[in-house]
């Protein structure tokens, strides 16, 4: 049986843990707090098209206790992955593969990326600060992952289904292989898509094209998705930001699918949903900055890239949440 450690097991995590406990594989959960003394006495619960499940899982808050695993799941905010190093280390053999399923710019970007430039193979300081996480954990475990559902905890130990069921896989070499082929069957045997692609990094910067220009107005503003997309000068910003991401993007090889208007478009057809980043204002909750927005200035400092709006919407972000006891950097 394919044992399954899920680190941070939040809204998306407790999702992938239901699902994958539904398929079969022997699945771990690493909590905290009332959340993981509710799913230690009830079980973890999931509510997915009325219908409530329940599983009941091996939980701690003490890696030590699971032993190696075949995948462990990072689904945590990626700012917390540097703090939980020493914590991953005893779930790791030596075959165990590590699935960043975490917004933006993912600590092993640059592995086996071969962009013929000097970021090669280099870790990114600005979500992996030293490289500890490329060098210590090993940047040959990871797996790329896209994450597409839309999910809350609606209680301790009660996961909420909103919408989505997409988890894009893919190796940063690119190459097929059976780690990812064993976590997709897994993952589409327990009710969800996953699509193993041969570009992950094209679907990565697809999906950050958006977090890193809408999130920061929505967090600066407190509008939806809609309101900003509607708003003429707010689209001319977002716009802006978004063609800066694409240079530097295009400058690392990654092809963009869709123009500009057609994403920004996209998003503006979802009315009233503002994205993480304002959530995480108005919860208290710790602010995604820096795989978002700042490891994007950082390509476009290392690649000699001007990228001013998006520096300007940074400095702005980034004084709100400092200002807010948001972000400590």
């Amino acid at each position: 049986m394919t044992k399954i450690c899920i680190y941070g097991a939040g809204a998306i995590g407790g999702y992938m843990a239901a699902c994958l406990d539904r398929a079969g594989a022997e699945v771990s959960l690493i909590a905290r707090g009332p959340h993981l003394a509710a799913i230690r006495e009830k079980g973890l619960r999931l509510i997915k098209d009325g219908q409530q499940s329940e599983h009941r899982l091996r939980a701690t808050d003490n890696p030590a206790e699971l032993g190696e695993q075949d995948y462990i799941i990072l689904a945590l905010k990626a700012h917390g992955i540097p703090h939980i190093i020493d914590q991953m280390k005893p779930l790791l053999g030596a075959d165990t593969a590590i699935v960043s399923a975490v917004n933006g710019l993912p600590w092993w970007y640059f592995y086996h990326a071969n962009t013929g430039t000097v970021l090669d193979n280099q870790p990114l300081q600005s979500v992996d600060p030293g490289g500890r996480i490329y060098g210590e954990i090993g940047a040959e475990r990871a797996i790329g992952c896209v994450v597409y559902p839309a999910c809350e905890i609606a209680e301790p130990g009660v996961i909420q289904h909103m919408d989505g069921e997409r988890f894009s896989l893919g190796e940063p070499s690119g190459e097929a292989s059976e780690r990812v082929k064993t976590l997709s069957q897994l993952l589409i045997a327990g009710g969800l898509k996953a699509p193993q692609k041969k570009r992950i990094r094209d679907e990565i910067w697809v999906k950050l094209w958006g977090n890193c220009s809408f999130n920061p107005v929505s967090a600066l503003t407190g509008a939806s998705l809609d309101e900003i997309g509607n708003d003429p000068a707010c689209r001319h910003l977002v716009h802006s930001i978004m063609a800066e991401c694409q240079q530097i993007g295009e400058a690392i090889g990654v092809r963009f699918n869709v123009s500009i208007e057609d994403r920004i478009d996209g998003a503006a057809r979802i009315i009233g949903h503002k994205p993480s980043t304002r959530q995480d204002i108005e919860a208290g909750r710790p602010l995604e900055i820096d795989p978002l927005v700042t490891a994007v200035l950082e390509l476009a400092d290392r690649l000699g890239i001007k990228a001013p709006t998006l520096a300007h919407i940074a400095a702005l972000l980034k004084l709100q949440a400092r200002t807010l006891g948001l972000y400590g950097r």
